[in-house]
């Protein structure tokens, strides 16, 4: 067996049981918490982009939140009948196409139009000292969450060949470069410019698609806006499909570990179309998922700054007390450290600020 998937790597190197207690539920967090944003994102943009089609004028009753969210997911599902990651290569194409797309499309059109009347960059102070170091170290967490799915390096490698000769990590690694490269050149943009176009006033739900919408939709084309809103929704689609595949896989290999038999195609389509209505019923229960982010990142983040650390010592068996030894040692515990922190004020900000609770109510 080649031992490319990071569940079998980690189960490898710690055991099973190790393994489904520390990594199995960050990594379902990581697959199935963002295919929940997913459907939150595309099903609020699906109806947003209805608004704009529609136009003000229009007399067609509009569908609910909730309907928008299932609308999404169905169509997610019906999409996530592909097999496997190979088979979506042409989906992540268009995936990346259209992030690549709205990301600029939204940057350009804020800094084109100027700065809003108004617009303030004070700093957010918060009442106390310790208020204002945990609000920092809870933007971390936010920025973990931003950066989920990272244990997909893994899962899209072991679709690569790979031999002695030809390991499948050197064309990775370039192409992690190469896409990194790529992310930093659509998000530095969009947060740089679009602060300094709105500043606070950016709304706290929606973000910069939403801010483009509630600004501009007077003096913007509404063909612009609705092209904004309708690559958001394709990259949603595609990215659900690349982040909900480690599930499907998992569930799948379960099935065939346990039972001694291949997956037929009827029982693939009900496991993965139980794993789509079930993120919806995430997205519907608890639509104030994002208010938590900060606390969710401090919790998966040893899924990628620490965890690889111990795993790369457990196999690779370094020289005791040598460079790389102190290096990933060091490193391994600095991520648990910095989980930990993060963690602790996730749940100081919630406490001290407070979230708006609405179960079963997505705006």
């Amino acid at each position: 067996m080649r031992y490319s998937r990071y569940l079998q790597l980690f189960s490898l190197t710690f055991g099973e049981k190790l393994a489904n207690f520390l990594a199995l539920f960050p990594i379902m967090y990581l697959s199935g918490g963002t295919c929940v944003a997913l459907i939150i994102i595309g099903g609020s943009t699906s109806k947003l982009f209805f608004q704009i089609v529609c136009g003000a004028t229009c007399s067609v009753k509009t569908l609910t939140t909730v309907e928008w969210y299932l609308v999404f997911t169905c169509a997610a599902v019906l999409l996530s009948q592909l097999p496997n990651l190979n088979s979506i290569a042409g989906v992540s194409l268009i995936g990346a196409i259209t992030a690549i797309g709205y990301c600029t499309l939204i940057w350009v059109v804020s800094v084109a139009k100027g700065r809003l009347p108004g617009v303030s960059y004070d700093p957010v102070r918060a009442n106390t000292e310790i208020g204002r170091v945990f609000g920092v170290l809870n933007a971390l967490g936010i920025i973990a969450f931003a950066f989920r799915g990272h244990n997909l390096i893994l899962e899209i490698q072991a679709t690569m060949p790979s031999s002695e000769k030809h390991p499948s990590h050197v064309p990775m690694w370039r192409g992690v470069k190469f896409s990194y490269f790529l992310i930093a050149m659509c998000l530095f943009p969009l947060a740089i410019g679009g602060y300094w176009a709105y500043g606070h006033m950016i709304p706290p739900n929606g973000g910069m698609l939403t801010a483009l919408y509630a600004f501009h939709s007077r003096d913007v084309s509404q063909a612009v806006l609705g092209l904004a809103s309708l690559l958001v929704i394709v990259n949603a689609m595609s990215s659900f499909q690349i982040y909900g595949m480690p599930m499907f896989d998992y569930m799948e290999s379960k099935y065939t570990t346990r039972m001694n038999r291949p997956c037929t195609w009827w029982l693939r389509s009900i496991f993965r179309a139980m794993f789509g209505y079930g993120c919806f019923f995430v997205a519907v229960a608890i639509p104030f998922l994002g208010s938590l982010a900060g606390l969710i990142g401090g919790i998966a983040l040893p899924v990628t700054l620490a965890y690889p650390c111990f795993m790369w010592l457990k196999i690779k068996k370094p020289k005791m007390y040598g460079a790389m030894w102190f290096l990933n040692w060091g490193l391994g515990l600095l991520g648990m450290s910095l989980s930990g922190i993060l963690i602790a004020a996730g749940v100081y900000v919630v406490i001290d600020t407070g979230i708006t609770v609405s179960f079963f109510k997505p705006n």
